[in-house]
């Protein structure tokens, strides 16, 4: 499907009497603003369309139940201060946004040659990115901010489907709370994952909303992982990296997988 084709369904599905529909033709970009308010978010159509054509409808559903959500949050006052046990970190790609679409600049800090942590704030069916701007109104300091989100995010469900290929096991997160791919920030998860594989400690961040462990114990276990990472990557509605991880001493490396051949750690 064309961006412009997705267009054409999206704006069907979202039209509102106090909402303004512009799109960037250039960009393939399509902005949903509230007239009200002169608040809004904008979606990059070329990344979706291509993902419409396995998931078409479900895809579409997504769609317009994320920007639903962004909407009324964008458009209610929330507060940080008493939401502390809402707080949480997401990870996000490096190339992800660094500021919001009107200019605010995001709180957020590097992860991997990846990947960055950002902040949000629960909202329940949907969640808010934390910027400077919000952070300083309230009078919360960042580090206050990492600490309260990281422990938090510890308190999360850490329960996991197994599956064996390629003579390797696989553990998927896979909860779809918004948060899943935020429990790689849970050292201690990591420590106990590390401590229980037989071979090698391989960790996948395809997405927002699956975190993905193996257990590499032969050639072909590379292989699979690298497939596996990449059809998550594709599908995901926020993609984070189709680049897969080593887990040794306490950080993640970032490796190529290339067919047959052990990962060569990305220098």
């Amino acid at each position: 499907m064309e961006p412009k084709d997705l267009r054409k369904l999206l704006e069907t599905r979202l039209q509102n009497e106090d909402r303004e529909l512009t799109y960037n033709k250039k960009e393939e970009k399509l902005r949903i603003e509230t007239k009200s308010s002169g608040k809004g978010m904008s979606l990059s159509l070329k990344g979706l369309a291509a993902k419409y054509e396995e998931r078409k409808e479900t895809l579409l559903d997504e769609i317009v139940h994320h920007v639903e959500e962004t909407l009324k949050a964008m458009n209610d006052n929330q507060q940080l201060s008493g939401s502390e046990n809402n707080i949480f970190p997401v990870i996000r790609s490096g190339s992800f946004p660094s500021e919001t679409d009107s200019g605010v600049p995001l709180v957020f800090d590097e992860h991997t040659a990846e990947t960055r942590i950002y902040y949000a704030l629960d909202l329940g069916k949907s969640y808010r990115l934390i910027d400077k701007e919000w952070l300083e109104k309230e009078g919360m300091t960042k580090e206050t901010l990492q600490e309260v989100s990281k422990f938090n995010v510890r308190s999360l469900s850490t329960d996991m489907k197994t599956d064996s290929v390629a003579g390797c096991t696989f553990y998927f997160l896979n909860t779809n709370d918004g948060y899943d791919a935020s429990r790689v920030l849970n050292q201690s998860l990591l420590e106990d994952m590390a401590s229980k594989t037989k071979g090698e400690l391989a960790v996948a961040i395809p997405h927002q909303d699956v975190l993905i462990f193996a257990d590499i114990e032969n050639e072909r276990g590379y292989d699979a992982l690298a497939q596996l990472t990449m059809h998550f990557f594709s599908n995901g509605l926020v993609p984070v990296t189709g680049l897969p991880f080593i887990y040794e001493d306490g950080k993640l490396e970032p490796v190529f997988i290339l067919a047959k051949n052990k990962p060569k750690e990305d220098q």
